[in-house]
C-alpha cells in the first residue's frame, strides 16, 4: 500500500484512536474520586487505580467522565470505583483502587501479654505505610488510658482500637454510690453491682435501702448515675 491510499490508511487508524477512551483517564477519573473524598489530614495518602483489562475498548466520551461509589460503605484500603459516561454511547467500568496512607502511629516496643496496660515505655511513636486511611489505628497516648489489651502482642506490632478494651471499673458485687441529679439537685443512695462495667457502659444495681434494681451508667469505680 502506497501513495495516497496509505495516507488514507493511517489518517483512518489515527481517527479510530482518538474515538477511544483511555484507561488512563478512566483510572485518573476513579483515583480522583476517592482523593475527594479522602479526610482532611496531614498525612500522605497513596491512591492508586489497579490496570484495566488492555483489550478494553470504549468510544471517547463526549462529556467530562463521571465517578462514583456504588456502596455507600467508608473508604477502605481496596474500594471500587464506578466510571459512566453518559453520551455519546453509555457505558460504565468499575475500576478497583488501593488506598493506603503514611501516618504516625504507635508501635509496641516489646512484647506483652493479654490483658496488660499499654504505657508510654512500652511504645514508640513510627511513620508507617498503612492500608486505608489510618481509621482505628492508634497515633496519641492519651487512647491508651482506661484501656488494655485482649490478646498477646508481639513486639513492632502497630496498635489498632480493636486490640484494646476497656477496663472494668465496677465489678458483680461491688458496694457503688447511685447518683441521679437534675439541675443542681442531686440524691445519692448506696447500691450493690448486680453485673460488671466499664466507663460510660450500663450495669444493673441495686438500691440497698429500697431494694430496687435500675440500670445506670458507670462514671468512675464507685458512681453509677442513674436517671430521675
Amino acid at each position: 500500500m502506497t501513495g495516497p491510499w496509505l495516507a488514507l490508511a493511517m489518517l483512518g487508524s489515527a481517527q479510530a484512536q482518538a474515538s477511544i477512551q483511555t484507561l488512563e483517564s478512566i483510572q485518573a477519573a476513579a483515583q480522583q474520586r476517592v482523593r475527594a473524598l479522602l479526610p482532611s489530614s496531614k498525612a500522605t495518602y497513596h491512591v492508586e487505580a489497579m490496570h484495566l483489562d488492555s483489550r478494553l475498548r470504549l468510544a471517547q466520551c463526549a462529556a467530562p467522565l463521571e465517578a462514583f461509589l456504588p456502596s455507600k460503605l467508608p473508604l477502605a484500603a481496596k474500594v471500587t470505583v464506578g466510571v459512566r459516561c453518559a453520551q455519546p454511547v453509555a457505558w460504565t467500568v468499575y475500576v478497583p483502587v488501593a488506598v493506603e496512607v503514611e501516618a504516625p502511629v504507635l508501635v509496641l516496643k516489646r512484647a506483652l501479654t493479654r490483658q496488660a496496660s499499654v504505657t508510654a515505655a512500652d511504645v514508640e511513636l513510627q511513620t508507617r505505610r498503612l492500608p486505608g486511611i489510618a481509621a482505628g489505628f492508634i497515633g496519641e497516648l492519651d487512647q491508651l488510658d482506661g484501656r488494655h489489651l485482649k490478646r498477646n502482642l508481639a513486639a513492632g506490632t502497630t496498635l489498632t482500637a480493636d486490640v484494646l478494651v476497656a477496663d472494668v471499673l465496677v465489678r458483680r458485687g461491688q458496694q457503688v454510690t447511685l447518683l441521679a441529679a437534675s439541675g443542681p439537685f442531686e440524691i445519692r443512695a448506696q447500691g450493690q453491682a448486680l453485673s460488671e462495667g466499664a466507663a460510660n457502659e450500663r450495669i444493673r444495681v441495686q438500691n440497698m435501702t429500697s431494694r430496687k434494681i435500675v440500670e445506670g451508667v458507670v462514671e468512675n469505680a464507685s458512681t453509677v448515675r442513674v436517671g430521675i
